[in-house]
C-alpha cells in the first residue's frame, strides 16, 4: 500500500481554533484587527467557529508577560485573560463547541486545578478540555516565588503525577450513589488528600490535550493525552512521520495507536485563484514580520538592542555577546548556541543576498496551507484519510475575522467531499472527537497512583 492510498477512506476532518494570545503571527497592527482581550473578540471567534461546526475553541495562556532584556516586549500580543474564566463566560453563549484551557502543572495545585476544570466541564455540559503544559524556567516561577524550583528533567515526572492525581479526584465521585470519597495521592512532587466537590459531567471528565514534541513529551502524550496539539501542520511528510512515531510509541506501551487524536497547529491563507492566494500569503508574512519585529527577533540571538540597525541592511558584523538566549519570549531557541545560530544566519544572508528583514522573513517558513478553498480542502482530506493527522487546530493570522473565509468557503468544500460534519451529532467534546468514555470504578486504584478510600467511608453529598 502506498502513502497515497486511502487508509481511512471515510474519516472526517476535525477542526479547532487556537487563540494563542502571545505571538507576532497575529497581525494586530492592521486596522481590521480587534482587541486581544475584549470579550467581543472572543465571542466573535467562538460563535463563528461554532457556526462552522468546529470541534473546539482552544485558548492559550501564559503566566507572565513576555520580556526582552528585562523590559516588557511590546511589539506583539503579550497579554491573555485567565483561560478557565474566559471559557466559562464563553460556555454561556455556546451550545456545542468544546472549550480547551491551557493550564500549567508546575505552578498550579492539583486539587484546586482539578476542581476548576471539573467546574468548567459540568457548567458546559461536558465540553471542557485541559491542554497540559509544563514550565521549568525560573523567569516564570518568580511570579510565584518559586523560581527554578523544578529541575528540567523532572517536569514530565511532575506532569504525570499531577494528571493522575486529577484523574483520581474526578473519579472520586460515585455516580450511582451520588457520594464523594476522599482521594489520597502520594508521589515525589504531588502529595494530597482531598474530597471531590462536583459530580462528573456527561463526558466523564475533561479531555486531555498535550503539545510536547521532545522525546519525553511524546512519551508523556501517548501515556496520558487523548489529543496531541502538534507543531507538524505544514509539511505532509513531516506530519506523517510524527503520526507514525506517535502510533509506534502507543503500541510499545500497549495502547491502541488510534486512541490519541493528532491535531497539528496550522494557518490557512485562502484566495479565489492560486496566484491570489500566494500574493496574499506573501502579504501576510510581511505584515507578521515588521521591520521592528525583525530587529527584535535578531536581537534575541545577539543579546542586545539592535533597534538602531537598518532592517533593510546587513546583519551585525560582530558576534553575539551572550552564551545563552534569553527564554522570556518562548522556548523555540532553547538549548541552541547563539554563536552557531549567528553563523548559520550570516551564511544564508550572504548566499542569498538578504537584508535583516528579508532573512527573518525567509527563516520563518510558510506555515500551513495556501491556495483556493477547493485545493486546500483536497489536501486536508488527503492528510486525514492517509493518517498524517486527524484534523487541524487553526491559528488565525488576524482576529476576530480570521475564521470567516474558513467557515464560509473551506468548510462547504469539505462537506461536499463527505469529509466534514453537516451538523453536530454529539453534545460533548469527547463525542465530537470520537473518544472513549474515561469513567472508571470509584474505588480500587493502585496506591501511589491516587488511592481512593473504601466506599463505606464515603461522605454524603450534604456532609
Amino acid at each position: 500500500m502506498t502513502r497515497t492510498d486511502l487508509l481511512r477512506p471515510h474519516a472526517h476532518v476535525h477542526l479547532g481554533v487556537f487563540f494563542q494570545g502571545v505571538n507576532h503571527s497575529t497581525i494586530w497592527s492592521d486596522p481590521a484587527s480587534g482587541s486581544q482581550i475584549d470579550f467581543a473578540t472572543f465571542r466573535r471567534i467562538i460563535t463563528t467557529a461554532e457556526r462552522g461546526l468546529f470541534d473546539a475553541f482552544f485558548l492559550g495562556e501564559g503566566l507572565r508577560l513576555r520580556e526582552q532584556r528585562g523590559q516588557l516586549h511590546d511589539l506583539d500580543v503579550v497579554g491573555r485573560p485567565d483561560a478557565i474564566t474566559q471559557l466559562a463566560a464563553l460556555a454561556a453563549i455556546t451550545t456545542h463547541i468544546g472549550l480547551v484551557a491551557t493550564q500549567n502543572v508546575t505552578y498550579n495545585d492539583p486539587a484546586d486545578l482539578a476542581r476548576r476544570l471539573a467546574s468548567l466541564d459540568v457548567l458546559s455540559g461536558g465540553r471542557a478540555a485541559w491542554n497540559i503544559v509544563t514550565t521549568d524556567n525560573a523567569w516564570t516561577g518568580e511570579n510565584f516565588r518559586r523560581g527554578g524550583w523544578l529541575e528540567h528533567s523532572q517536569r514530565y515526572a511532575r506532569a504525570g503525577e499531577f494528571v493522575r492525581a486529577a484523574q483520581a479526584i474526578w473519579n472520586g465521585w460515585d455516580d450511582a450513589a451520588l457520594t464523594q470519597q476522599p482521594v489520597t495521592f502520594t508521589g515525589t512532587t504531588v502529595d494530597l488528600t482531598t474530597v471531590p466537590t462536583l459530580p462528573r459531567s456527561p463526558q466523564g471528565h475533561p479531555v486531555l490535550f498535550q503539545a510536547g514534541d521532545s522525546p519525553d513529551g511524546r512519551d508523556f502524550a501517548v501515556s496520558h493525552a487523548e489529543v496531541i496539539f502538534s507543531a507538524h501542520g505544514s509539511d505532509y511528510d513531516d506530519a506523517l512521520a510524527f503520526a507514525e512515531d506517535i502510533r509506534a510509541r502507543s503500541r510499545a506501551i500497549g495502547r491502541d495507536p488510534d486512541a490519541v487524536k493528532i491535531l497539528p497547529g496550522t494557518q490557512f491563507v485562502l484566495g479565489d485563484t492560486p496566484a491570489e492566494a500566494l500574493e496574499k500569503a506573501r502579504w501576510v508574512k510581511e505584515q507578521q514580520v515588521t521591520p521592528a519585529t525583525a530587529l527584535s527577533l535578531l536581537g534575541q540571538v545577539w543579546g542586545e538592542d539592535l533597534s538602531g540597525y537598518d532592517p533593510d541592511g546587513p546583519l551585525p558584523a560582530h558576534d553575539p555577546a551572550i552564551a545563552e538566549i534569553d527564554g522570556t519570549r518562548g522556548s523555540a531557541q532553547h538549548g541552541r548556541s547563539p554563536h552557531e545560530i549567528a553563523r548559520a544566519l550570516r551564511a544564508r544572508a550572504e548566499a542569498e543576498n538578504l537584508s535583516i528583514r528579508e532573512l527573518i522573513i525567509a527563516q520563518e517558513r510558510q506555515r500551513g496551507f495556501v491556495g483556493t478553498p477547493s485545493a486546500v480542502a483536497d489536501e486536508l482530506v488527503r492528510w486525514v484519510r492517509t493518517g498524517a493527522s486527524d484534523g487541524f487546530n487553526i491559528t488565525p493570522w488576524i482576529v476576530p475575522s480570521g475564521l470567516d473565509d474558513v467557515v464560509d468557503q473551506l468548510v462547504p468544500e469539505l462537506q461536499e467531499r463527505g469529509a466534514y460534519r453537516t451538523e453536530y451529532s454529539a453534545t460533548t467534546l469527547r463525542g465530537h472527537l470520537g473518544l472513549s468514555d474515561p469513567r472508571t470504578p470509584c474505588a480500587g486504584t493502585d496506591a501511589g497512583q491516587g488511592e481512593v478510600v473504601p466506599p463505606q467511608e464515603a461522605l454524603s453529598p450534604l456532609a
